[in-house]
């Protein structure tokens, strides 16, 4: 079994969430309509952000007021400069955030119209990079919550096994798989889900993990599996929270 390495941060719970997930530029193009195959159209707007589903988390949680970090990994350019500057702004922790020499950041390329349709390319570059040497356990140790998210790669994701199979108990373990991982089938991040207290999906990517149809169904399916909290992200519905004893559904936030 891979290892990972020892620092000498303290043990004390020093950060309410450290995000652990893919670090990318998000190149945003707003356009007249999202083209089908060999069709074309044209591009409006073109924006540039920070992005990566853990980040943004991490940010909103920083503007909070909570005290957060990252694990992650960029490339030496300007991409990923930018990526730890804009975390930094926000008050994150980027210790933990190693930059790959020459190798290119991750960037995602966003195709999105008026109609809500949209397109995402996602180039992992550096992300795809991560090893099990770039993993500090005393840093993850010391949050009170490590919220995982998805790469493109199987290397970083064994990566997040790895670090999960060492992770005291001490650190509760919120994970979002977003679509990424859902495609990879249950069995992919079964490893994961078992070290999991709290699960985040929406009921597309619950069905494609347990087959199940049923939002109750699927959602019992991943509390046999040990999860504590399972929360289904149902957009405009609200959301769909449940554990072994209590299920509630909560309106959206107005």
């Amino acid at each position: 079994m891979e290892s990972i390495r020892y620092g000498c941060a303290s043990s004390s719970k020093s950060f309410d969430v450290i995000g652990f997930g893919a670090l990318n530029v998000d190149k945003l193009f707003k356009v007249k309509r999202v083209a089908g195959v060999d069709d074309e159209s044209y591009i409006i707007e073109i924006r540039e952000e920070s992005g990566g589903s853990a980040a943004n988390t991490i940010v909103g949680l920083a503007r909070a007021g909570l005290k957060t970090g990252f694990i992650g990994k960029v490339g030496d350019d300007r991409e990923g400069r930018k990526l730890i500057r804009d975390l930094k702004k926000e008050g994150v922790d980027v210790s933990n955030i190693v930059v790959e020499r020459g190798v290119k950041s991750g960037i995602a390329l966003c195709f999105f119209d008026d109609k809500g349709h949209r397109t995402i390319y996602v180039m992992p570059g550096a992300n795809d990079y991560l090893n099990v040497n770039d993993i500090n356990l005393e840093y993850a140790s010391r949050a009170r919550i490590l919220h995982i998210t998805s790469f493109i790669g199987d290397a970083p994701l064994n990566v997040q096994r790895t670090l999960l199979e060492h992770l005291p108990g001490s650190v509760r373990v919120s994970l979002d798989p977003g679509a990424i991982y859902a495609q990879k089938g249950l069995s992919h991040i079964e490893p994961l889900i078992r070290h999991t207290n709290i699960l985040l999906l929406n009921h597309e990517e619950l069905r494609m993990l347990t087959g199940k149809a049923s939002i109750e169904e699927g959602v019992n399916t991943m509390l046999s599996l040990g999860v504590d909290i399972v929360a289904v992200k149902l957009g405009e519905k609200g959301c769909f929270v449940a554990n072994g004893y209590q299920r509630y559904y909560v309106e959206p936030y107005k």
